[in-house]
This record gives structure tokens, sequence and C-alpha cells, in this order.
């Protein structure tokens, strides 16, 4: 389990007192669905932490890689991250504005490429603005920072290694989506996509992880129920998926809480796997 060292999330409180603090570096990373409007940038432009910056997922990505958002290289990353005003000295402290979803996804790719101070605010702009703390609009422009970024691939799987898991069982996949979509009795969204999950995967929707009226995660005791009412083994090996990489991250956050550290992400999730000529799939409750 966490310690208050240790874990990865900072309360509202925290971050009210720190907003003066040189060192101290706000991202807001907010995603939405294709064509979800208006656009997460849009929303940050209209209503933001006080010197917050926008991480877009989309853009802080490979451009190269037909898949949504796929991992960029430690380059960009590094480039991309110091033209954000962030230097390797800060403390970086991710939100988004709706339910979670993609701060933690930010929280995660700083950890792969070796910066380990990052946090995520508990309950995000949605508890900030319901404790009628302040907000700026407009666009920040920050004076560039010197970032420094080395990747570390034993955070992420590649499909090539989830394929060989079939056969080994040597990592637990749990599956961040909806049951409906992990069962297979919905479509999917992403264009193009077959419908059902990984064979051998569980489901723990990473929307049950979170209290929806309040934006804050769950108590460490919930979140344990969670998992182990899912089949879950929280001292085995364990990869995340979900429909693109994004809410996913929701999951290995709380799983992160919990204590587990052997943990790593699925980057090409259902938008991989789910293709008409992917690996096998399956469908029902897991």
């Amino acid at each position: 389990m966490t310690s208050s060292t240790d874990d990865p999330l900072v309360s509202t409180d925290w971050l009210a007192a720190h907003l003066d603090d040189p060192k101290v570096k706000i991202i807001d990373a907010s995603y939405k669905m294709p064509g979800v409007l208006p656009l997460p940038s849009d929303d940050y432009l209209g209503a933001h932490i006080p010197g917050a910056v926008f991480f877009n997922v989309n853009t802080i990505a490979d451009p190269n890689d037909p898949r949504p958002h796929m991992y960029p290289a430690a380059q960009q990353f590094a480039r991309d991250v110091s033209a954000l005003g962030i230097s390797s000295g800060d403390t970086v402290v991710a939100y988004d504005s709706g339910a979670w979803v993609a701060a933690p996804r930010a929280w995660w790719m700083f950890l792969s490429f070796g910066h380990r101070n990052v946090k995520v605010l508990d309950g995000g702009l949605q508890k900030w603005l319901r404790e009628g703390r302040p907000t700026h609009a407009g666009k920040v422009t920050p004076k560039p920072g010197k970032f420094q970024a080395k990747f570390d691939p034993g955070f992420v799987r590649s499909q090539q290694q989830l394929v060989a898991d079939l056969e080994t069982r040597a990592e637990q996949l749990v599956d961040a989506r909806p049951r409906p979509r992990f069962e297979g009795t919905v479509a999917e969204p992403w264009p193009g996509r077959r419908s059902g999950h990984i064979p051998g995967s569980r489901n723990v929707p990473y929307a049950e992880l979170f209290d929806a009226k309040t934006g804050a995660m769950r108590p460490l005791e919930e979140l344990r129920r969670a998992f182990g009412s899912a089949g879950v083994d929280l001292a085995k090996p364990i990869v995340t998926t979900c429909g693109s990489g994004v809410s996913v991250l929701v999951v290995t956050l709380a799983l992160y809480r919990l204590g587990v550290r052997d943990l790593a992400l699925y980057d090409g999730s259902w938008a991989g796997w789910g293709l008409p000529d992917g690996p096998p799939v399956a469908a029902g409750p897991a």
C-alpha cells in the first residue's frame, strides 16, 4: 500500500497552497473521444487552474503511428514537455476537466520517461470548481523548460508481447472499458474494430474507481474490493488495457495506490488488438 510520500495523488488543498511555487508545474491533460465537442483544448481556454498549460494527449504522441496517441520517442517527449515550460527538476501535477480519464495517462507517461516527481490532482477541475477555487481563462505561454527524457520499456507492452502472454499467462491483463464493450454486447466506438476482449483478461471498468459526484478516487478499501471481485491477484504482474490506452491509466493509478508496482500499459489497447486482422478475440463475461 502507498505511503503518504509515495501516493500519486495530491489534494486540492495541497495544490492551492503551491500555486505560486515556481517548481510546481500544472498540466491540464483533459481528453475526449473523437468527435465530442467542445474540444478539450477549448475547455482549457475557457477555464483552467491558474498557471496550468495544456498537455495534448493526441499530439504528444508518435506522429507516424496510425493508432491513436501512441507513445512518442523520448526525444519528442522531452521537446514537447520542455515547450510546456517543464524542467526535469520540477514537480508536475496533472489534472483533467472531466471524469478523470487522461490525467493518469500523463502521469504514467512522465514516469515512463524517467520523471518520478509527478502527481495527479484528486478530483481534478471538477472538485476544484466545486470548492470555489479560482480559475483563469485563455492560453498560458510559459518560458521553455529543460526536460530530459529516457524511456523505460518496462512501463509499456506491445501487441507481440501480449500475444505471447496468451500462451504463458505470465502477466494478468486488466481491461478498463465498460462491461458492455468488454463483453462484446455493443459496437466499439473506434471505427472498424471488432467487439469483445483479449482472451483471459479481467474487467475493472475505470469509471467505478472514482466517485462521480465528488470527483475523488474511491478509498483504498473500495479499490481493493473492486480488483478482488474481478479476480485480479495484486501480488502478480499486471498489464492494463482499454480502448486506446488513455482511460486505462485510471486503473493503473488505482493499482499503484494499492502498492502494486509490477505494472505495464498495453499502449495499443483495443484500437490495435480489435482491428479486423488482429489476434484472437473473446466475448462474454470474464
